[in-house]
């Protein structure tokens, strides 16, 4: 039973090549930081292109919550009357985050320097997802949090009635810290700085300049040091979200895998700090090219095309491109399975406090598909069978992991046998139209009783 309701058991199996466009979701990372950001603004935000998956969603509600009017138009199109840096209100009832990772990190971030108290929770592996990574830095600020277990949701932050900034070097390479640490420092005086050793996705700051914040960034000796100026006043924007390259991720691998196959997906952010995978597989031999290449909104553009590949070799991912690509290892590992020879991915701890301990989650199912693997606390390593060697014949436990989820149901668009998942419920989290896509574009996916 997962928090989406029953689970929802689904199975991929082998079919004709996958053809045609795949317009896949608008960015879920910036649609996050567009309506905390359009709730810190005086003034009304527009956002068309918003991801409408349930993770957003539960944002759009956490942003009410604080008193932020929240309005949705049409599709993907959204507005935010924002309440200004320090002006959130103090909610009336627990802020429940789902799924969301990002989602409850950052907004404990945004709302930490206000003068106000709120509880968060989420679902059960949510629950479960460390807190303190994020609560550390805001202690610093003066917030005080009290948690479950050690740092887990439920847990209430009692905002800094007289916030001081703060200069923070991040223990581990994380967008959520970082962006935390800054959303907090907007309602604190003077200068809060962030370094980080490994440069992390950067739409935060990007994103806060658009807004009218003064935030600067360096490359020194440590690493990369980041500095915003407390107190603007952030002015409302016109926000047109990119489409995800973690959703792209998808169509783009099935269709590196299954024979045949040539998929065009259009208007992916091609932002430097996200787009690793796309590196990754170009040097692993797919056949992947960008196309009408261009910037939108102060991020770079393209268009996608992938055309099955059955001459990928496995490589050795450099570890400093993993925190460009940390959610996209779970369906790399899928690509790796079909590739010959063995592909190492190193310094990805990361993972192991994800939806889901990732590397566990897709070591245990990519075995069931008869594929060998192995792994350490921060890297693991698959052995790839090359294209059609892929065993399947397997049910893969999900986890309550939308990537975990997708990945296997890929692997089985090509393996020899079905892949099975245990629960695709979650898929919709990120990429609620995952499903209708992968069959427009002729994958075979079946639904028990269906």
């Amino acid at each position: 039973m997962s928090s989406h309701g029953p689970a929802q058991k689904m199975t991929a199996r082998a079919g004709g090549p996958l053809k045609g466009i795949a317009h896949v979701p608008g960015d879920k990372s910036i649609s996050h930081r567009s309506l905390i950001l359009g709730a810190l603004a005086v003034g009304e935000t527009r956002v068309s292109g918003l991801l409408e998956g349930q993770d957003v969603l539960d944002t759009a509600k956490a942003m009410a919550a604080f008193g932020a009017e929240v309005t949705r138009h049409g599709e993907g199109d959204w507005s935010i009357h924002g309440v200004g840096v320090g002006g959130f209100a103090e909610p009336e009832d627990v802020i429940d985050c789902g799924n969301s990772g990002t989602g409850v990190r950052l907004v404990m971030g945004a709302m930490a320097t206000m003068p106000i108290t709120a509880t968060f929770t989420g679902d059960a592996s949510l629950r479960s997802r460390p807190m303190g990574r994020v609560t550390d830095p805001l202690a610093l600020f003066g917030a005080r949090a009290v948690g479950r277990d050690g740092g887990k949701l439920p847990m209430t932050i009692v905002g800094a009635a007289d916030p001081v900034p703060v200069d923070y070097v991040t223990p581990m390479a994380s967008a959520q810290v970082k962006s935390a640490v800054l959303l907090a420092g907007l309602n604190a005086p003077g200068k809060t700085v962030v370094t980080e050793r490994s440069a992390t996705r950067d739409h935060t700051e990007r994103m806060l300049r658009g807004f009218g914040a003064e935030v600067v960034t360096e490359q020194t000796g440590e690493g990369y040091r980041i500095t915003l100026t407390g107190r603007p006043e952030l002015k409302p924007q016109t926000i047109a979200v990119p489409r995800d390259p973690s959703s792209a991720a998808f169509p783009v691998c099935a269709a590196l895998i299954v024979p045949g196959s040539d998929v065009l997906v259009p208007n992916i952010g091609l932002n430097p700090t996200r787009a690793g995978l796309f590196t990754t597989l170009r040097e692993m031999g797919a056949d992947l090219s960008y196309e009408n290449e261009r910037e939108e909104g102060g991020e770079p553009v393209a268009d996608l095309r992938a055309r099955f590949s059955p001459d990928m070799k496995g490589i050795e991912v450099p570890a400093e491109r993993a925190p460009s690509m940390i959610d996209e290892y779970p369906i790399l590992s899928v690509v790796a399975s079909f590739a010959e020879g063995s592909t190492y991915m190193p310094g990805v701890h990361e993972l192991r406090v994800k939806e889901s301990d990732r590397i566990d989650a897709m070591a245990v199912g990519l075995r069931a598909c008869g594929v060998e693997v192995d792994e350490t606390e921060d890297s693991f390593t698959v052995h790839g069978l090359g294209a059609g060697g892929v065993p399947g014949g397997a049910t893969a436990a999900a986890r309550l992991d939308h990537r975990i989820a997708m990945s296997f149901l890929i692997c089985g668009m090509a393996a020899k046998q079905p892949v099975s998942v245990d629960d695709a419920g979650p898929i919709a989290t990120s990429f609620p139209i995952f499903e209708a896509l992968m069959r427009e574009l002729g994958a075979t996916l079946l639904r028990p009783n269906a």
